[in-house]
């Protein structure tokens, strides 16, 4: 798989879009290609709870990319792996988001918890989680700053 990326790097420097309506109160629909995620806040933060909220979604996608990076790695190599499961969770305080507070909005600390199962010997694993924590690319995003514009449209 990587080696058609390295054989002509311009087909690797990709552009991911995702475009995002709020629906109905909390409600957003998001699409990603032909896919479509749902995101809603909880009732206790005016949603209907009709999906995961967005801070959750941020967690999911840390978890699903460690799990698919422990896999593509492990391939790389060599390493036989027959389970992969993450857990991550996260401590946040809503005063932030709430503006109640002189506190960060996002995240103040993430933890990831990574099981891996398989027949080889636990220095292998521990190279795989090397590779997975130095190539996966959302924890990188939230490893190192990363320039984020912002363009506001409004009605003429």
């Amino acid at each position: 798989m990587a080696a058609r990326y390295r054989d002509d790097p311009d087909r690797a420097r990709v552009t991911v879009r995702v475009a995002t309506e709020l629906t109905d109160g909390m409600r957003c629909s998001t699409t990603a290609r032909s896919h479509v995620v749902h995101a809603d806040e909880p009732r206790s933060l005016g949603g209907t709870d009709t999906a995961q909220s967005p801070v959750e979604l941020m967690l999911t996608s840390l978890a699903t990319c460690q799990a698919v990076t422990y896999r593509l790695w492990a391939s790389e190599l060599g390493i036989a792996v027959g389970r992969i499961a993450v857990d991550v969770e996260g401590d946040i305080d809503l005063r932030g988001f709430l503006g109640v507070a002189d506190a960060p909005a996002g995240y103040g600390a993430i933890r990831i918890r990574v099981a891996v199962e398989g027949p080889e010997a636990p220095e292998r694993y521990r190279e795989l989680a090397a590779a997975a924590d130095e190539h996966c690319p959302v924890l990188d995003v939230l490893r190192r700053p990363v320039q984020v514009t912002r363009e506001l449209a409004t009605p003429a």
